[in-house]
């Protein structure tokens, strides 16, 4: 018997609002709302919408040295990450593949991780056996709400004022309404924005003020997978897993020079022959040239007609106003301007390799 989906703190207000709800990593999630997954992305790169993304893991680390320590599982530089400051990162295996991607944030006497939620049950377990000396709790009680689009620093600042002076990758603690919340200023669209960690009691009174201003509206997962795709950000479980390595999926800027030098975490020869040789294949943006979008295990084609890679995501972009895609394909392939031939339901679609983004990146440096 599988267990029942769970539910967010926000749960009955979705409902309340028309959320067409879906089970999704485990958890009963709005897919979208009344206002559809078009009129929601348009609503948060012109506005600013509101997600719910209570269902990732929220995790705090405390302990001596838990930077220095977290550099044994992680590539990133994290034990010169200044308090206050965000940073994305992933663990990788003994093999150079992708375990997880996160946020690891330094809040001055803990550290504040967030994963994601269909891997919650590998990545904690994986802290505790490898972060000697260092209290790894998952935290239950709170919400995570993300408030994303050129308007989101009004919506939240109306609130909180102090959200106005962050700057992209910050976080803080602030009050919102009586209420203590972590604030961090990052987000999965490409957008300006905020992810805002709320206790569980005030989550829904919380996420009802942000509603009220009117540049803000909800947004579900729908529009959250076509905001994300445009701005070129990675789904794990899509577009990198277990076998993908950092220099594969074109991740190698999460990459801190120091690290890069060192090595010394898992998987590190494979990453740093990747890093002096290149990849086998890579990581690209595939613009199909018709109306046809292309879906995950798309084959790509080289003008010869050979197969050179295969579509990891793919959908209708609503601000490019075509299809978009990403896809691996092998190394001497992957120049921005090469045509590709799309192989969907058996018939040949020509498509061109571009740069990423698709949309320009809009955070507040």
């Amino acid at each position: 018997m599988t267990d029942a989906p769970k539910r967010t703190p926000l749960y009955d207000l979705h409902v309340a609002l028309g959320g067409k709800m879906v089970d999704f990593a485990g958890w009963e999630m709005p897919v979208q709302y009344p206002m559809g997954i078009m009129g929601e992305h348009k609503q948060c790169r012109e506005k600013a919408a509101l997600f719910d993304v209570s269902h990732m893991g929220q995790v705090i680390l405390r302990g001596d040295n838990v930077g220095e320590k977290l550099e044994a599982i992680c590539p990133q530089a994290y034990a010169t990450l200044k308090e206050g400051k965000a940073r994305y990162g992933f663990f990788t295996n003994e093999d150079g593949g992708i375990m997880d991607d996160l946020i690891v944030s330094n809040a001055g006497d803990h550290y504040f991780v967030v994963v994601n939620a269909a891997l919650r049950h590998q990545d904690i377990p994986h802290m505790k056996a490898h972060l000697d000396g260092v209290e790894v709790t998952e935290i239950f009680d709170r919400a995570l709400v993300a408030v994303q689009g050129p308007a989101a620093e009004n919506v939240v600042g109306d609130l909180c004022p102090a959200a106005r002076e962050m700057k992209f990758m910050e976080t803080i603690v602030a009050d919102i309404d009586g209420v203590e919340c972590r604030l961090s200023r990052l987000g999965y669209t490409g957008e300006d924005g905020y992810e805002i960690s709320i206790p569980y009691a005030d989550a829904e009174r919380i996420t009802k003020l942000f509603l009220a201003h009117d540049d803000c509206e909800p947004a579900g997962l729908g529009a959250r997978d076509s905001l994300r795709l445009e701005a070129g950000l990675c789904l794990y479980g899509n577009d990198i897993d277990q076998s993908t390595s950092p220099i594969e999926a074109s991740l190698a800027w999460a990459i801190q020079k120091r690290r890069k030098e060192e090595g010394g975490f898992p998987g590190a020869d494979r990453i740093q022959k990747e890093l002096a040789d290149g990849a086998a294949k890579k990581l690209v943006g595939i613009k199909p040239s018709g109306r046809a979008p292309a879906r995950q295990h798309v084959e790509i084609q080289c003008a010869e007609g050979n197969t050179i890679g295969e579509i990891t995501s793919g959908c209708f972009g609503p601000t490019v106003g075509g299809p978009v895609a990403m896809g691996y394909v092998a190394a001497p392939h992957g120049k921005a301007g090469e045509q590709v031939k799309l192989i969907i339901r058996g018939k040949a679609h020509d498509a061109e390799i571009v740069a990423l983004p698709f949309v320009t990146q809009n955070y507040k440096r």
